[in-house]
């Protein structure tokens, strides 16, 4: 049975548009029986836009659509850092957010939401090629390299184009719940969430190895939260030194070993909260954070509401 539409999603393509950037949003929140979000992708003025590497795309809608929307994606285009967008999509976009309705840019549309001021005074990210240039062309902005992206609350930035699909499960987690989004990860064939950042990703003078090494661990002890999990136990796994591996997996992911553990129990802890009726005790010798007690610090901690508040949030009409 179809999902009356909760939330309005634009996808505001500009002239130069970057084609995964512009499909990420688009895909991940289409119109689906079990998705309630309603898409609808929009230029400066309805019709064809020239787009990058190739590609351009028919658009039914124009800036009208802005006005309508809720959450308004800007995609990465062509030579951000040469001039502004069009005045008139500067503005709607200034509209759009003293409206309410939340900006969030993936790659280099950061500098379409930069020319609003909006992101003046503020953390921002955008791909690791231009986070100089949007420093130098927006000094007040607090320009973040080694992020896959940034949420300011009502403006967000990503990094280049695969950290959209980082930002678009951020986006679903918050408004549907961790369950939403993992099943929407596994339709794409997606990580649920990434927590390294984009500095692993830049060209160094010394090649390193990346990529998932120790991905093969993580996937061991995701169904082993329950158990305890230390730097030991897990270096066992990997076969090699615990002082190596806490190198290493800081190098791959961009955290501590145990940093990660606690963000994979925090999130199982969110499902069973979101999907179960088990009290919050359960909960939390089910994920490995021993007593209710711990699950509340952790929770007030990282998510700053209670295992009880985040469980009414999800099932509120029920």
């Amino acid at each position: 049975m179809p999902v009356s539409p909760l939330y309005r999603v634009a996808v505001l393509v500009l002239e130069g548009a970057k084609p995964l950037d512009v499909g990420i949003p688009a895909q991940v929140f289409t119109t689906r029986a079990s998705m309630p979000y309603e898409v609808r992708v929009c230029g400066a003025a309805p019709g064809l836009v020239t787009g990058g590497d190739g590609l351009s795309y028919h658009v039914a809608h124009g800036l009208e659509a802005l006005a309508w929307a809720d959450i308004v994606f800007v995609p990465g285009y062509r030579h951000p850092d040469r001039e502004d967008p069009p005045r008139a999509v500067v503005d709607a976009l200034g509209a759009a957010h003293d409206r309410g309705a939340r900006l969030a840019a993936i790659s280099t549309g950061a500098f379409a939401l930069a020319a609003t001021g909006l992101l003046d005074g503020r953390r921002a990210t955008t791909h690791w090629h231009y986070t100089r240039a949007l420093a130098a062309r927006h000094p007040r902005i607090r320009v973040d390299e080694n992020v896959l992206f940034v949420d300011e609350g009502s403006v967000l930035t990503s990094a280049g184009a695969a950290s959209g699909i980082d930002l678009c499960l951020h986006i679903l987690r918050g408004d549907l719940g961790v369950a939403a989004s993992n099943h929407a990860a596994r339709r794409l064939v997606a990580a649920p969430y990434r927590s390294g950042g984009q500095a692993q990703y830049v060209p160094r003078s010394v090649p390193e190895p990346h990529g998932e090494r120790f991905g093969a661990t993580r996937e061991w002890a995701l169904h082993r939260l329950a158990e305890p999990l230390t730097l030991d136990v897990l270096a066992r796994q990997a076969g090699v030194s615990p002082r190596t591996f806490s190198r290493r997996f800081v190098e791959e992911t961009g955290c501590t070993p145990m940093q990660w553990v606690m963000r994979a129990r925090i999130d199982q802890a969110r499902e069973l909260l979101e999907r179960s009726q088990r009290s919050v005790e359960q909960i939390a010798a089910d994920v490995g954070l021993g007593t209710g007690a711990n699950l509340r610090l952790h929770f007030q901690r990282v998510l700053g509401a209670t295992p009880s508040e985040y469980r009414r949030t999800f099932t509120r009409g029920e």
